[in-house]
């Protein structure tokens, strides 16, 4: 059981990692990027280039991963989403969701359509026993990386002067502007590190989800539930939620594997019945 539950806290972090970087564009940049995914995808297959091609070392081409996918996030922002911000929900969705078949259709034509594994080094392959419980080497290392990620996020959105110049930029950009607080550089940083984050749980997650052209409709789902459960209004949020759907997937699938597949969802639908608004978000006033 402490194996299926170390199991489960390994692939919620994993879909922490991937979906964060939704939830800060979602939750501080009112903008719904349904191409998420696609960024994480990115990250993916960067890592397979860097390691499998190229014979970088793995963990050396994690944090390239990240910076990668970063720079491709900042260039379509100051190309393309820059110029979405202010419409509606729909336009956005629209806007991002033909992103992602154009991603799809571009990484099948490039890389083709068959599954793609990262060489993983032996020192991460296999278990530890630690206490009589046998612990994947891999999945402490998902561990470790995204639970400092986490800390590090929480603590640049809250107790640091950019994270400050956020809030402000999303509550009211004019008046920010008027303080003399560079919206647009802001947005675009934030906007960087979100898709940065997706590609480090990409390349982190190849292992583990798998890599193919239609990872990001593939998982779509799964970060918007994250995102859903968690709420919007905070790191916290998602963090929970990603825990949660994490256990309660990998223990569904272990104890009841007829049904397995549906847990993620019944864990949804009974926390929204009880709070629509997500777990950590306030409810909005009438």
């Amino acid at each position: 059981m402490l194996t299926i539950l170390f199991d489960g806290i390994a692939y919620g972090m994993l879909l922490f990692v991937v979906a964060c970087g939704l939830a800060v564009t979602l939750g501080l940049m009112n903008f719904v990027n349904l191409a998420h995914g696609a960024f994480a995808m990115a990250g993916g297959y960067i890592t397979v280039i860097l390691v499998n091609w190229l014979g970088l070392p793995f963990l050396a081409s994690l944090p390239l991963a990240f910076l990668f996918t970063a720079a491709i996030g900042l260039v379509l922002e100051r190309t393309l989403y820059v110029h979405v911000y202010t419409r509606t929900p729909l336009e956005q969705v629209l806007f991002t969701i033909g992103l992602v078949f154009m991603s799809v259709a571009a990484v099948d034509y490039v890389m083709g359509s068959q599954q793609q594994f990262v060489s993983i080094p032996s020192y991460l392959q296999g278990q530890i026993n630690l206490f009589g419980v046998g612990i994947g080497r891999y999945r402490l290392l998902i561990i470790a990386v995204c639970g400092l990620l986490t800390i590090a996020l929480q603590f640049s959105l809250s107790k640091t002067r950019f994270g400050s110049r956020l809030r402000a930029a999303v509550d009211d950009a004019r008046v920010a502007r008027g303080l003399g607080i560079n919206v647009n550089a802001v947005f675009a940083v934030t906007f960087a590190v979100g898709t940065g984050l997706a590609g480090l749980g990409g390349a982190l997650g190849a292992e583990i989800l798998g890599l193919d052209p239609i990872f990001p409709l593939k998982f779509m789902i799964y970060f918007l539930i994250v995102v859903t459960v968690g709420g919007t209004s905070s790191i916290t949020g998602p963090f929970i939620a990603s825990l949660v759907l994490g256990i309660g997937d990998v223990a569904g699938k272990y104890y009841v594997p007829q049904f397995g597949a549906f847990i993620i969802y019944i864990i949804m639908i009974v926390v929204l019945i009880w709070r629509p608004q997500g777990l950590f978000s306030r409810a909005v006033a009438k």
